[in-house]
C-alpha cells in the first residue's frame, strides 16, 4: 500500500518561502498522478497543484499560478512544493495524494480522483 508523508511546514512571513515535500513510500512505477492540496481554517479542501509523475507535466490553481512550482525526483520518491511569495490567504493545512494513473490528458485537480493521501502539513503565513 503506498503511503505519503509530507513534510516541510512551518511558519513563514508574508513574501517569503517555504518548501513542502510528500514522499512516497512504494511507487511501484512512474504511472502515478500527485496532487498538491490544502484546507483553509473553515473552508473547504481546494486543489493546489498536479502532475504526472512521469512526463512531470503539471497544473496550478490560478490563486498560485506563477508563485508555486510542483517538482520532482525520481530517485528520492519525492514530489516537492516550491512556495514563493506567500501570501496570508495561503495559510492551510497542505496535503499530497497521488492515484494511478496514466498521463493520458491533464493531471486531475479535484480530491476525488486520488486515493492515497498523507496526513498533512501545517503552513501558517503571518508577520
Amino acid at each position: 500500500q503506498l503511503q505519503l508523508v509530507e513534510s516541510g511546514g512551518g511558519v513563514v512571513q508574508p513574501g517569503g518561502s517555504l518548501r513542502l515535500s510528500c514522499v512516497g513510500s512504494a511507487f511501484t512505477s512512474d504511472d502515478y498522478a500527485i496532487g498538491w492540496f490544502r484546507r483553509a481554517p473553515g473552508k473547504e479542501r481546494e486543489g493546489v497543484s498536479c502532475m504526472h509523475y512521469s512526463s512531470a507535466a503539471s497544473r496550478y490553481a490560478d490563486s498560485v499560478q506563477g508563485r508555486f512550482t510542483i517538482s520532482r525526483d525520481r530517485a528520492k520518491n519525492t514530489v516537492y512544493l516550491q512556495m514563493n511569495s506567500v501570501k496570508p490567504e495561503d495559510t492551510a493545512v497542505y496535503y499530497c495524494a497521488a492515484e494511478p494513473r496514466r498521463p493520458w490528458g491533464p493531471c486531475p485537480t479535484g480530491q476525488f480522483s486520488y486515493s492515497y493521501w498523507g496526513q498533512g502539513t501545517q503552513v501558517t503565513v503571518s508577520s
